[in-house]
């Protein structure tokens, strides 16, 4: 009796299963185990799978069902996150009173717009409030909602207590409010700014999970020089902190940009081929060695020139921010559909053997 025979296709018969489970037990009493493809015996309830339908008709990996406001929500909170921290920074070391003010308005102007994409993303302003019923330490999107209320409070606090300081004079109760809301600003920017990255990272999608370690500090970087761009855009072309922490900025999405290409896996194919391959290089060219290049070339000029190149620098390092963001997204996209290359699974045989 062979116990090599092929597993009988959907038509056979319900004769030709029962024979082959026949065959299967005998092999399993003879050898004491099964090498031989098992059977689906006929009338059973066991799904049947195929890589582009899954189980049930549900893809075995499904796509992000993300609509726009999602990397645009991830853009706004990179910058908004980032200029928080400069601000509380700034404000801290004396820097000029003008750069404090404009830093802590873009995490203000952050801190309303990010909670209106994250809600229209949800569809209805419940969901939002449903997320913040437990608090899940080891969940990154439980952190990243309760970081997102606390700094939107902090930032909108500061702000407002600024206001409210320039408007009608110093008191007590404001500069304790001035105070504490720039101290939370601070606190919560910096995983403001980045812990998008952490939430894409902790997926099953190849391309996000295989950058877990990398996304953080990519969107970090991205987000600062977002927010440098918007001050130098507010006139602060002058400041010599903002030239350095974009020049730092664009220096690390260079080296991010290089790593992406060197890097060779089937896993990291959506970051370089298709659709989402050109977004993401077009993206890391804005963040990195076009805005690197016109600040070396603002540092070599001086006066008016000077300016200008900052200006179309910060330009350029605000469209990369937003281009990243989207790219990122369309690039776990890509891998959902294409599951099956990182796993070296091309068709149906290799998945059911």
């Amino acid at each position: 009796m062979s116990t090599q025979r092929q597993i009988p296709k959907e038509g056979a018969s319900d004769l030709d299963r029962e024979q082959r489970l026949v065959q299967l037990r005998a092999q399993a009493e003879l050898r004491g185990k099964v090498t031989a493809a098992g059977i689906r015996p006929a009338g059973a309830p066991f799904p049947v799978a195929s890589p582009e339908t899954g189980y049930y008709g549900i893809p075995l990996l499904k796509q992000p069902s993300w609509t726009w406001e999602v990397p645009l929500y991830f853009f706004v909170g990179g910058a908004a996150g980032a200029a928080a921290v400069m601000g509380a920074i700034a404000s801290y070391t004396g820097a000029d009173p003008k750069l404090v003010r404009d830093a802590r308005w873009i995490a203000a102007a952050g801190a309303v717009i990010s909670p209106a994409l994250l809600v229209a993303d949800l569809g209805r302003p419940e969901r939002f409030l449903a997320m913040m019923r437990v608090f899940k330490p080891r969940s990154p999107m439980s952190i990243g909602v309760w970081t997102l209320l606390g700094f939107s409070g902090a930032a909108a606090a500061t702000a407002f207590a600024e206001f409210v300081r320039e408007r009608y004079g110093p008191s007590l109760p404001v500069r304790v409010m001035e105070n504490a809301g720039q101290a939370l600003s601070l606190a919560f920017g910096l995983p403001f700014s980045n812990y998008t990255g952490v939430l894409i990272g902790a997926t099953a999608i190849p391309v996000w999970n295989q950058n877990a370690g990398d996304l953080p500090i990519h969107f970090g970087a991205s987000g600062v020089g977002a927010a440098v761009g918007l001050l130098e855009l507010m006139g602060h072309q002058k400041s010599r902190a903002l030239q350095t922490l974009g020049l730092g900025a664009a220096l690390f999405e260079c080296w991010e940009g290089w790593r992406i290409e060197s890097r060779q896996s089937a896993g990291l194919d959506p970051l370089k081929h298709g659709a989402s391959g050109w977004m993401v290089r077009a993206g890391g060219v804005l963040s990195g060695p076009l805005p690197l290049a016109l600040r070396a070339l603002s540092l070599a000029s001086g006066g008016d020139r000077s300016r200008t190149f900052r200006r179309w620098a910060g330009i350029s390092a605000l469209a990369g921010s937003l281009i990243t963001r989207v790219a990122w997204v369309q690039a776990g996209h890509a891998s959902a559909r294409d599951w099956r290359q990182p796993l070296g699974i091309e068709d149906q045989d290799s998945l059911t053997q």
